[in-house]
């Protein structure tokens, strides 16, 4: 299970007992995995900062997430041939993401602890703000590059009357560079092969005799040349249409063609190289999926690692984008974990008072056991809010001044983590 709860209760003798007895519920039952979560001695500041501050977070949180989000699932885009190894790439400083968060460490020298709360969450919000942009930016790029290769890409496919034809046709097809004489195209339904055979020739005056031939065809028909004198081409045409033979209104232009060929296929080389597939680890009976096998003078194979110094020794493509995209979702998904941090001190110091004492411990709950394990937080900590553990046993008291109705509210501070991002 993806989720996380992230709760905080009093540091004090009777709630640490109450942690212990929390815990060996939980593990006897097998409700959920626990462990400390780490939160550095911050400086508390006002209470009137901190109730505005909270209230900003609770934004920040909401809007960090939605970041990492949208860069989880464009990296899932530009990685569209290896969809299956998408989730291995969203890494927080170089670990799993679950590895993270449970030995999450507070990161002092990108957001030291001697500032005000409100500087932490200032700098917290304009990194996330700023990767946002990017984000646009590149993605914006991306998807022109992506959009343009979808048109060119889609002149290739569909059947002879519409697709391209720069992949079909040769020089050696067409009568170039006469002043009388010119090629035309002629795409023939398939039942209509023995008739255009038999009639091409006198569908009008001076067709050269015997110039037709057939250079393609796909399930619909064939697409064949016939050259005749460039006087009687309108004429020509009206009387192929009326035969169901439809004339391409194609001229072999050389230049034209290699333009139109390389421009398609340096879209695909650009699309391509926005991403770039490290080798997975494999044994030589193994085939090696979306790769690259670099042979030796031995003739092993050496698995490539994407680091900068390989990818310069052996000049691959270094997926600009990709990498962009993984290293900013670290930096995302490490700013929202800090978010949680901060938000998880300022309601336990609003909740329970100063001076600053609570222990903030991270659940995992076990898929099957939610609702159990919620009664016995509930049961645990009721101490803590009465009030708040009435109404959640029993959801029909109704209690004035008690709004639970848009929010959850426990007897415990908590926050809900979520790493099912591709979702």
């Amino acid at each position: 299970m993806s989720e996380f709860w992230l709760i905080s209760a009093p540091g004090d003798k009777t709630n640490m007992q109450a942690w212990e007895r929390m815990n060996t519920v939980t593990s006897k039952s097998n409700l959920s995995s626990n462990s400390k979560f780490h939160i550095p001695d911050l400086k508390v500041g006002t209470l009137d900062a901190l109730v505005g501050l909270s209230d900003e977070l609770g934004k920040l949180d909401s809007f960090a997430e939605s970041v990492i989000k949208k860069i989880a699932q464009y990296i899932g885009e530009v990685m569209e041939d290896s969809k299956d190894k998408v989730q291995e790439n969203l890494l927080a400083n170089g670990v799993d993401l679950i590895s993270y968060l449970t030995r999450f460490e507070w990161d002092m020298a990108k957001y030291p602890i001697k500032q005000p709360l409100k500087n932490i969450s200032e700098a917290l919000a304009k990194q996330v703000t700023q990767i946002e942009a990017d984000l646009k930016t590149r993605s914006a790029a991306y998807n022109n590059i992506k959009g343009n290769l979808q048109s060119l890409e889609k002149k290739t496919m569909g059947n002879l009357l519409t697709r391209t034809l720069a992949d079909i046709v040769h020089k050696e097809d067409f009568v170039l560079n006469s002043e009388y004489l010119i090629t035309l195209l002629v795409v023939v339904p398939k039942s209509s092969y023995v008739q255009w055979q038999k009639t091409y020739e006198s569908l009008s005056d001076m067709v050269v005799p015997r110039s037709t031939k057939m250079i393609a065809e796909d399930a619909e028909g064939g697409l064949f040349t016939v050259t005749l004198f460039r006087k009687v081409m309108d004429d020509f045409k009206a009387k192929a249409r009326e035969n169901r033979f439809i004339v391409r209104e194609f001229y072999y232009d050389e230049k034209e063609l290699k333009c139109e060929k390389e421009e398609l296929m340096k879209l695909a080389s650009d699309k391509k190289q926005q991403y770039w597939q490290p080798l997975l680890p494999a044994c030589l009976s193994t085939s090696l999926r979306n790769g690259f096998i670099i042979p030796t003078v031995s003739g092993e194979l050496h698995l490539a690692h994407k680091t900068e110094a390989w990818e310069q020794k052996h000049d691959l493509p270094k997926g600009p984008l990709l990498r962009w995209l993984k290293v900013n979702f670290s930096e995302a998904f490490v700013a929202w974990i800090h978010v949680k941090a901060l938000r998880v001190f300022v309601e336990s110091v609003l909740r329970y008072g100063l001076p600053v004492n609570f222990q903030a411990m991270l659940l995992q709950p076990n898929r099957k056991s939610v609702k159990r394990l919620r009664d016995v937080l509930n049961v645990v900590f009721k101490h803590l809010d009465e009030v708040a553990a009435a109404s959640i046993m029993d959801p029909g008291m109704d209690i004035p001044g008690l709004q639970l109705s848009n929010q959850e509210y426990y007897p415990y501070v908590y926050f809900k983590i979520d790493l099912s991002l591709l979702d």
